[in-house]
């Protein structure tokens, strides 16, 4: 059930989520998925899943990070607008930049993939229109690395 409204309660779990944003290996984890890693096919998005790959710790930290996020939304802990609004569109770049692959990955390798993260953007009109723009930037990023 879906969290109708915000309360003190959900403010406490954004500043918590924030805190551990700002932890020294989340943000090196961060900046490496959010800045660095910008799969331009299904076999670059593959290469970072594997346990050897020297990008595969930040990303499996920051992806559990927002499925743990996404999933207080989607079982009713927090308000899930009040959360994507309190805590930018981080999750939802990841998400734009891993969209395109996720459906194969799932089949192929793991069937719960990003559903959390695919969830919010599904049942919050302000994920949605964070997501539409997300999409959007990372196809121009996209499109200036082939440039």
């Amino acid at each position: 059930m879906i969290k109708s409204n915000p309360d003190h309660h959900d403010a406490e779990i954004a500043l918590k989520l924030y805190e551990l944003r700002r932890e020294d290996l989340m943000r090196k984890s961060r900046d490496i998925i959010l800045g660095q890693f910008w799969p331009k096919n299904y076999d670059e998005f593959m290469a970072i899943t594997d346990i050897k790959h020297p990008m595969n710790a930040a990303f499996r930290q920051v992806t559990s990070y927002w499925e743990m996020a996404y999933g207080f939304a989607k079982n009713g802990v927090v308000n899930p607008d009040f959360l994507i609004e309190c805590n930018g569109g981080e999750g939802l770049l990841m998400f734009a930049k891993f969209k395109p692959y996720i459906e194969q990955f799932r089949r192929e390798v793991a069937p719960t993939a990003l559903q959390n993260t695919e969830w919010i953007t599904q049942n919050s009109a302000v994920a949605k229109k964070r997501l539409e723009l997300m999409e959007s930037r990372v196809a121009k990023m996209l499109q200036t690395m082939k440039g």
